[in-house]
Order: C-alpha cells, then structure tokens, then sequence
C-alpha cells in the first residue's frame, strides 16, 4: 500500500506532464526473452529507466518473441505486460511499474475528506479506473482487513468494463495438503457465499474492488481473506484443523446442497458415516446402506441386484472410477464387491441423470475411489468376523503424485472346514477383491488418474461343481485445464465380467460351462464455465462391446456330451452430450440437456429372419443371413433430452421438477427372480430392441434448524418400452435362438418418496418412506407372447410400502449406540390354486403371474461404536463395532416353493437367509 500511495505522490510531482518523447517510434526485436531480459534490452537500446520491484517478475516464465517496427513505448509495454499482473506509468524517461494496481491520473473528488468509505459507491464509480476506498489501512470500519494482508487478483485495466469476475480456487489442509471439502465461504456484507467441492474447488462471483472473504467451518480455524478484485482469477487458500470432530464438517453443506442444486432424486452417501450402520456380520457396504434410501430397493436377503424407481436390476449403470461393474456383489449379493475403504464418495442419481451419463434406464451408481496420501504412508482397514480388510496410500513424489492400494479376502473356506457337518466341511465359499490406483498432479493445468481393480469369488455346495465368477476395471483420466473457465477430460476405460462352473463327476458327464462380457469405452468430456448464468458440459463417448454368451466342453475325453459355443455378439454405442445449467435469477436454477446416442449391432454374425405376423418360434424362421466381421447388422437411436429445474421459495426452502428420456442397449438375461452370478447380458439386434424410458419428478426441499434437519418429499412417474421378460419355461442358457424365448412389454412405475435426515447433534441419522408401484404389461396377438390377458401386472421386485430408519445415539465422543430397522412389503409370487386333467395326466393350475405376495419383510439390526482415544500422536486410531443382524430373530422368508408329495397333494415351503440372529464383531482401525 505504501508503494501506491508513494506512486502518486511522484505522480503528483511530476504534475501529470508525460515528456514529450512518449509518443516516440522504436523499433526494437525481443527473441525468446523473458521479461527480465526484454526490460534490460529496453533500456540499453533506449534511453528509458525502469523502476519495480523485482520479486514481482522474477517468477514469471513467460519467453518474449516479438518485433516491433516504428512502435510507441506504450504499444511495447501494453505487449509485453499483457499476460502479467502488472502495470506501468511513463513519466518523461522514467517507467515505473506497479503490481496489480495503476497510479491514477485523476482523483475522485472527495479522496481527501473524512467520508467514511459507506458513502462511496466504488461499484458504480463512472471513471474509468476507481479507487478502491476500502483498501487503506486507516479505515477503522474494515480494520478486520489488518488481519491478513490483502490478496489482489488480476490487474486494474480502463478498458474493462465488467462489474463481476470469477475467483476460483482450492482450499487445502495445512497439514497434510490434501483438499478440503464442504468448506464454507462467505463474502462480509455482500450476500455471495459457496462451498468447496468434494475436490476442494470453490468458485466465487465477486463485484470488482474490495472483498472479506470469510473461510469457515466447524473443524477448522476460521480465517479472513481482503481480496481486491479486478479481473476473473485463481486463490488456493490452506486452512487449520481445530480440535472439532470431523464428522460435522459436512453436515451443513448437505443440507444446503440439497436445497440449492438442481439435481432431484440425488443420494449421497457419506462413506465415513457408514462404519454407524449395522450390517450382516459388520461389513461396511455402500450398496447396503443405499437400500435403506427411499426409492433403492431389493427383492431380499442375498439379492445381487438393485430396483430403482421400479426399474429393473439391469436398468442401473454401476460406474467405479468411470468404468462400469457389472457384478457389484460378493458372496451371491451377502457383500459388496465394492471396497469401502478405498471409497471417496458415492452418488446415486435416480431422478434427473446428467446428460453425460447414458446407456441405463433407472439410476446411475457413480463410485470414486481416494488417492492416495501425497504427503505420507497412511492406511486404514479392519479385521471381521468372516472378512479382513486393508488399504494404504502413499507418496511417489511428494506433493504431486501418489498410489492407493486396497485389499480385502474371506476366510470362510477355513470356517467351513472346522465345521462337523460332512456337507458343509466339503463345500468352498470364498472371494477375495483389489485395487490399485495412481494419481499425479503432473502441473497445475494436467492431472493423470489411473486405476486397476479385480474381484474374485468361487463357491461351491457340493463335491462335484465349483462356481467361479470375476470382475475385472481399468480406467484413465486425464484431467486437463485450458483456463480457468474451460476444462476437460480424456477417459477411457475396460471393464470385463465371467463366469466359470466346472461340473466334475469323474465320470463321462463332467463338462465346463463359461460366460464373459466385455466393454472399452473412450470418452472425452468438456466444462466450459461462459459466465455467472451459463455454464455448459459437453462431450463425446464410444463404446464397444465384446459378449461370448457361452459355451459348454465336456472335460472328459470319453465324454457324449457335444461341445457347445454360442455365436459371439459384438457391438457399438456412440453418443454426444450437451449441457447448461442456466442460472436465470437467484431463485431459479435450470439445467438442460440433450443426449444423442447412435448403437449398431455388428457381425460376425448369423441372423434369423421371422416370419411376419406370426410369433417368434423355431417354426416361423425364413431365412438366416451372414453377416461378416464388423458388418452392420442393426441400427438404433434416438434424442434423449434432460431438463431439470429448481425454484427457491426461500434459501432454506426449495422445489425441484425434472423430465428424463433415456436409452438402454443391453439387457440382463435371467431365469431366477433376482439378479444372481449366472445371468447373462444380451445386446440389442435385429430380433431385439433396446429399451427405452421416460421419467418426470416433482420434490419439496426444506432444512430446518440452520440446516440441522434435511426434509424432502419426491413424486415420480415413469413409463417404458421393449422392457425385457420371458415365455413360460424359458431356456436361455446356451440358446442360439435366444429371442424366440424373450418377450417385450411396457412398464409403468410411480411412487412418492419422503426422507428426514439429521447429521449433528447425539442423536443423528435419516428416516425414509417409500409408496410406490411397479407393473409391466405383455400383450400380443398371440396367447402365447401373452401374459395375464395382456393387462398391467406386479413386477417380480414391487413392493408398495418400504419404511427404514437408520439412527444413531452419541452417549460420548467414543460411545455411540446405531440401529436400522427395515420394513417392505413381500414381494409377488406366482402360487399353485389347483390341478386338471389333460391327456390322462394330471398338472399343476397356477394363478395368474404375480397374483399373490409372500409375507412381508421386518428387520432389526444393532450395533454398538466405540472409539479409541482422540489423541493425536498415536500409532493408530482404532475404533470397535459389535452388531447383532436380525435382531428379533423373525423368519424372512426369501422366497417360497412348492413341491407334490407322494400322495398327490402340493406343499408350501419357505426359504430364508436368516432366520436367527447374527452377531458380530469387528475391528477397525486407521493410521
């Protein structure tokens, strides 16, 4: 401030009298020069003299070529200094510099008298470079800018006429240098305020000149930040931990999350939070605790796969670092196959979906995985009743790039083989999964993310068969900034699913039976920030996949049995994306997008060609067409827009609207009524059509208690074509002509969802109701494409009424006590109501599908928390969890079967996982 202030006053002194030679010509060649060197030539080859501090250049990397011919001093400096922060005043042969500010030639008018800076409108001042009152120590009123020096941002510039610029920036632990989330920034006496990202980005829209900026938060040290403005810039801001508890840090930015974005039907999931959830024998498991979400739902215990808003398990895009799971689940769905340890953060979009994500119908399940510590080795991980768990990160090279690695197996197989039961100490059950991820911050313009991840199970319940099943992901990003305003993202990715069952009978019948699916995707992804209302997102992406739908070999050199392997199917979905989210007022928000997505099915393949007006049998086919390697066989495509919108009523009070188009090319293939290890993917083709669906949604937001309770109350209806089911008796393992068994039908769904969720406080947790229905109809002209008389009937996963509560009581800081209480209606089933004869044989009548429903599902599960002492110098920080599952110890039953006696009559058993309660206890621990 001294350096301004003595600037002017030499200004003054000089009278404001420009020498004469100002306007004199040079012509002078600068050739990869810094700015240094280019000022150095500038006075050798002339007679001007440079005046600056020299700190102010010495950092600047900036090499100079340029030729100037018969050019002014003025047309040189404004070429020279055009991409620094500083600026220039020529006084006869005298240049003197100054760093973000510029010496004024006129003054205000009142710039010597005592008003206080209140009565000076520096926003609205029409000189063409105004004085920041503010920014001089002497004033009392805004002393609190003594507390830290001011920051400035950008250079004064006459020929700028905005009035707001962009400041973004990361705030980051002092510490430890990561990036700090949910922090809260607010600018003093202006109503401007934001939070950082899950990446600690933070971006404000500040008026031009002085600014507090406020950095708050219930774990850190709070800090004040004078930032004069004047023009769009970066500021990385560190922050100290207090001795707070870190769970509170996020728990006002949710609430005010919820309320300000446009996204309706979003479910985060607060990994750290999950450790207060009981599961089955103490797992932490994201898929788990998502369920307990209004809206997630399965069919029951065991259950491998998801119903979202009605949609089918098929119908939810399960993404790991942007590469897609196909089998997210361990242990026939008991576990997840999706390390929580190793998890950064979990999205769940069941409302609106971004237009960037497509290729599903219901819900699109995003997974992070953390990097690691780019500062030290650190690590977490826990020891369980049934499972072990371990992952670490550290740096490669300090501060800029890191590995993570996670592992986690089973030791059941030893269990089983201390158990006296005969069956069960032959039987094998086991799984074990990794990942390995690679992060470096190359400059701060590129960022190199790389991820490696497998998963394994196998089991087996008998002596003669071992099912194996596996996933394997590979994904790269490479994050690259262009500005401050445009950034993007290169992707590309490889996902591999299979399943193996070896049949081993010693004995002519033993055989091998495989299934895998695989997918390399390219995406190339664009952010381009145009100004405080627009902000546009627009990209590309490609994906091809490879299917062998199976094969069967018998493993006996003796074998009858005939080697079998279904054709491969191969094919490729492209799609562009664009995006705005338009910001048209204060209270309302709107984001639209458009989503173009083009699939061909591809050969080498043999086609089938029906018979038109007849149904799809083995007697209707009339000719089969080859069609070469890459050959076109099918094309599908289509629009797929996205609108979203969201109205403030008050800051704490907010409605959301949202219509969804979307497209699905791969279908799931299954003979059971969940989603289980052995079914297979289809792709659409010339007999198959892809599914397609739209959605529409209407929610209320309110927080209440300064963002204490989170309330919402969503509405949803959505209808669907060509959703996928199957003929009575359908065989579709190894089937070459799979779609003369398939059937596709119309779904409708609907559904009103409400959650309460308080985060601070002993007592914390949410609270969920779900009313919702799920039909499908399947109509044809013929009986035999034609189910329940061609009217809308239950899908196997509707279950009207889900009522959960997850809660937890903090007795201390290390004691806590957690419960989760679950309600469904049973699921549909089809049930036998009689007999007839028919040819002399006697048959089984059933119901119309889905008529009846099995009794409903209650459950109870508890857990006690106690955590080790919070002192900071310590070799680990452990924390324990004893749970028991299944409390009440009800009989659920999964599913029910139906079997004829000797003497002809036809009885109802029940299946349940567990039918007792489960206790357990693990160890947890972090360092």
């Amino acid at each position: 401030m001294k350096k301004i202030i003595l600037a002017l006053i030499i200004l003054l002194s000089f009278n404001f009298s420009f020498a004469q030679d100002s306007n004199e010509k040079l012509t002078i060649t600068f050739k990869d020069q810094n700015l240094v060197t280019a000022i150095k030539t500038i006075e050798s080859s002339t007679s001007y003299k440079f005046y600056f501090d020299p700190t102010w250049i010495e950092s600047n990397k900036i090499l100079i070529s340029e030729n100037f011919n018969n050019a002014t001093i003025d047309e040189i400096l404004n070429k020279l200094l055009a991409k620094t922060d500083l600026n220039y005043v020529v006084l006869k042969n005298k240049v003197i510099l100054t760093l973000n500010n510029t010496i004024h030639e006129k003054l205000p008018g009142n710039f010597f008298t005592d008003a206080p800076p209140e009565t000076v409108n520096d926003q609205n001042d029409d000189s063409e470079n105004p004085i920041f009152y503010k920014q001089l120590d002497t004033l009392s009123n805004y002393s609190v800018t003594k507390k830290s020096a001011v920051v400035f941002i950008g250079k004064e510039n006459k020929d700028i006429t905005k009035k707001n610029f962009t400041l973004t920036g990361t705030i980051k632990n002092e510490e430890t240098g990561k990036p700090e989330p949910n922090i809260f920034l607010k600018v003093k006496n202006k109503n401007i305020s934001t939070s950082t990202d899950l990446d600690g980005h933070y971006s404000l829209q500040l008026p031009r000149g002085v600014n507090v900026v406020e950095i708050k938060s219930l774990s850190h040290k709070e800090i004040t930040k004078t930032v004069i403005v004047y023009d769009n810039g970066n500021l990385d801001i560190d922050i100290n931990e207090k001795s707070n508890q870190l769970d509170e840090v996020v728990i006002k930015k949710k609430g005010q999350k919820t309320t300000e974005t446009v996204i309706s039907g979003l479910v985060s999931i607060d990994i750290e939070g999950m450790k207060n959830v009981p599961l089955i024998l103490g797992e932490r498991d994201i898929l788990k605790v998502a369920t307990t979400f209004p809206g997630i739902k399965t069919t029951g215990e065991g259950s491998a796969g998801f119903n979202v808003r009605g949609g089918k398990e098929d119908q939810n895009l399960i993404l790991l670092d942007n590469a897609v799971l196909y089998n997210p689940q361990h242990f026939l769905g008991f576990f997840s196959a999706i390390n929580p340890y190793t998890a950064k953060k979990a999205d769940i979009y069941k409302g609106s979906i971004p237009a960037d994500f497509g290729g599903r119908l219901s819900s699109v399940f995003d997974i992070t995985t953390k990097n690691g510590n780019p500062e030290k080795f650190s690590g977490e991980g826990a020891i369980g009743p049934v499972t072990s768990n371990l992952s670490f990160g550290l740096p490669i090279q300090k501060n800029k790039s890191s590995i993570l690695f996670g592992a986690r197996a089973t030791y059941s197989d030893w269990i089983l083989k201390t158990l006296d039961d005969e069956n069960l100490k032959n039987s094998q059950a086991g799984f074990y999964d990794g990942i390995l991820k690679y992060n470096n911050a190359i400059n701060k313009n590129n960022n190199l993310e790389a991820t490696l991840y497998y998963s394994h199970d196998r089991f087996s319940v008998s002596s003669d068969s071992i099912y194996k099943y596996s996933n394997r992901l590979a994904s790269v990003k490479w994050d690259h900034t262009f500005s401050k305003r445009h950034k993007s993202a290169l992707l590309f990715t490889n996902s591999e699913y299979k399943f193996n069952i070896d049949y081993d009978t010693d004995d002519i019948n033993s055989f091998d039976f495989g299934y895998k699916i695989n997918e390399s995707q390219l995406q190339l992804k664009f952010n381009y920030a145009f100004n405080e209302k627009h902000n546009f997102s627009y990209g590309i992406a490609s994906k091809l996949y490879n299917i062998s739908p199976g094969y069967q070999h018998p493993t006996n050199p003796n074998a009858t049995l005939v080697p079998t392997d279904i054709a491969k199917e191969k094919a490729l979905e492209s799609a562009v994306y664009f995006g705005d989210n338009y910001k048209l007022s204060e209270k309302l928000l709107v984001d639209l997008g458009v989503r173009y997505s083009f699939y061909a099915s591809l050969g080498e393949s043999d086609v089938n060609f029906y018979q038109e007006g007849l149904p799809l049998n083995d007697a209707t086919v009339i000719r089969t067409e080859h069609y070469g390697n890459n050959e076109v066989v099918k094309t599908y495509g289509g629009f797929e827009p996205r609108l979203a919108a969201r109205y403030f009523f008050a800051e704490d009070f907010s409605i959301k609207a949202s219509y969804d188009m979307t497209r699905q090319y791969i279908h799931l293939l299954s003979s059971n009524v969940t989603q289980s290890p052995t079914d297979t993917w289809k792709l659409s083709d010339a007999n198959v059509k892809p599914q397609s669906a739209q959605q529409v949604s209407l929610g209320l937001y309110k927080n209440l208690k300064d963002e204490e309770y989170e309330l919402s109350l969503e509405g949803y209806y959505k209808r669907s074509k060509n959703i996928l089911d199957y003929k009575v008796g359908a065989q579709l393992l190894l089937n070459e002509n799979v779609e003369t068994e398939l059937l596709q039908g119309e779904g409708k769904a609907y559904g009103i969802e409400f959650l309460v969720k308080k985060q601070v406080g002993k007592l914390n947790g949410w609270i969920g109701y779900t009313y919702s229905r799920s039909l499908i109809k399947l109509d044809s002209q013929f009986n035999e494409e034609k189910v329940n008389g061609g009217k809308y009937f239950a899908s196997n996963f509707d279950k009207p009424h889900d009522f959960s509560a997850v809660l937890n009581y903090k007795f201390t800081k290390r004691y806590s006590f957690s419960t989760n209480f679950l309600y469904q209606t049973g699921r549909p089933i089809t049930f036998p109501i009689g007999t007839y004869n028919y040819g002399g044989a006697e048959y089984t009548l059933y119901s119309d599908r889905n008529k009846y429903r099995i009794p409903d599902y209650i459950r109870l599960d508890i857990g006690i928390n106690i955590e080790g002492n919070h002192k900071i110098k310590k070799l680990a920080h452990s924390f324990w969890n004893i749970s028991v599952f299944n409390v009440l110890g009800r009989n659920n039953p999964y599913s029910i079967y139906f079997v004829t006696d000797p003497s002809g009559k036809v009885k109802g058993y029940k299946t349940s996982i567990f039918s007792i309660p489960v206790p357990s206890i693990t160890y947890n621990f972090k360092f």
